[in-house]
């Protein structure tokens, strides 16, 4: 996808990240249904005994366990809501994030580590996590994820926004987004939706670096070097706000930690004003970063070893 540059290195042991780049075939391509069934409709496969494990989900707590069950056990229900053209909708995989999710037979390991990321960002609730997956299916069709992984941007415009670099000690891929790298914002936010559609592409891309086996969350930096006051137009600040809607109702739980740098004092006075509206567990994956080496260097380090952070972050990799 054009406005997305990819460095990738070795990841801490026992991670096996998926390699970015390679265009995914018709019959695995994000958001298509993996097959059809005309089985009358069944209830979902539930082995109670035999309960898939890996290392993200051996970490799920006793109450988790019993919250994804209960959660499984509504799927075939969910996607015949989600998808309600579709007859065989309750009993047809669906693909989704490169996890194909079977509502008859959710019974696996990968599975679950999806499914938990609804239930955490509704507290364990299974209605109300149904309630957000039921609407993120529903707003992947109509948004057509795959359409947007596969449309051309000008690199010329987008190409220098996104960069993915390096990971984390603990084997996280560390998600780059320069706002203030095309100086000519008013190319970048002209056609509002084209960029959220290069904004969720580019999402889409950075979680194919996760195998939702050993790790399922990303570090973000977000750099306002060049931003300016008289950056923020009209159009750019509703390509914010719908692409903040989309990223809280549609991705949830993929954050490790956010990390906002060189950030100019209007935008941290924003972010302390709105500061009390965040949840405490929001703000403890977040950090404000002031300007200068010294002080991001600061923050990003004892999270990211030197060898692969950029040098224009204080550490002693090559970057971009």
């Amino acid at each position: 996808m054009p406005g997305v540059t990819v460095t990738t290195s070795t990841p801490a042991s026992g991670s096996a990240a998926p390699q970015l780049g390679a265009t995914p075939s018709a019959t695995s391509q994000i958001s298509e249904f993996a097959g059809a069934s005309n089985h009358a409709p069944v209830s979902p496969v539930l082995n109670e005994d035999v309960e898939p494990q890996n290392a993200l989900t051996a970490k799920f707590t006793p109450a988790e366990w019993i919250a994804l069950k209960q959660f499984r056990s509504m799927l075939p229900e969910s996607f015949s809501e989600a998808f309600p053209d579709n007859p065989d909708a309750r009993t047809t995989p669906y693909r989704m994030w490169g996890v194909t999710i079977d509502p008859i037979n959710p019974t696996n390991a990968r599975v679950s580590v999806v499914l938990m990321k609804f239930l955490r960002a509704r507290n364990l609730n299974p209605t109300e996590a149904e309630d957000m997956f039921i609407s993120t299916l529903r707003w992947r069709q109509s948004f057509d994820v795959e359409a947007a992984m596969n449309e051309k941007v000008p690199d010329e415009i987008f190409g220098k926004l996104g960069k993915v670099h390096g990971r984390d000690k603990e084997g996280h891929p560390v998600i780059y987004n320069l706002y203030g790298a095309n100086k000519d914002l008013n190319a970048v936010f002209e056609d509002v939706q084209r960029f959220l559609r290069w904004r969720v592409a580019f999402m889409e891309e950075s979680i194919a670096l996760l195998d939702f086996e050993t790790v399922d969350q990303m570090v973000q930096i977000h750099d306002y070097e060049g931003v300016s006051l008289s950056s923020r137009t009209e159009n750019s600040k509703n390509a914010a706000s719908e692409a903040s809607s989309i990223f809280q109702g549609h991705y949830p739980e993929f954050l490790s930690r956010k990390f906002f740098v060189n950030v100019p004092s209007f935008l941290a006075w924003i972010f302390w004003l709105f500061k009390p509206f965040l949840s405490a567990a929001t703000l403890a994956k977040m950090t404000v970063v002031g300007s200068g080496h010294q002080a991001i260097s600061a923050a990003l380090l004892p999270l990211i070893d030197e060898g692969e952070l950029p040098k224009k972050y204080g550490g002693a990799a090559d970057g971009f």
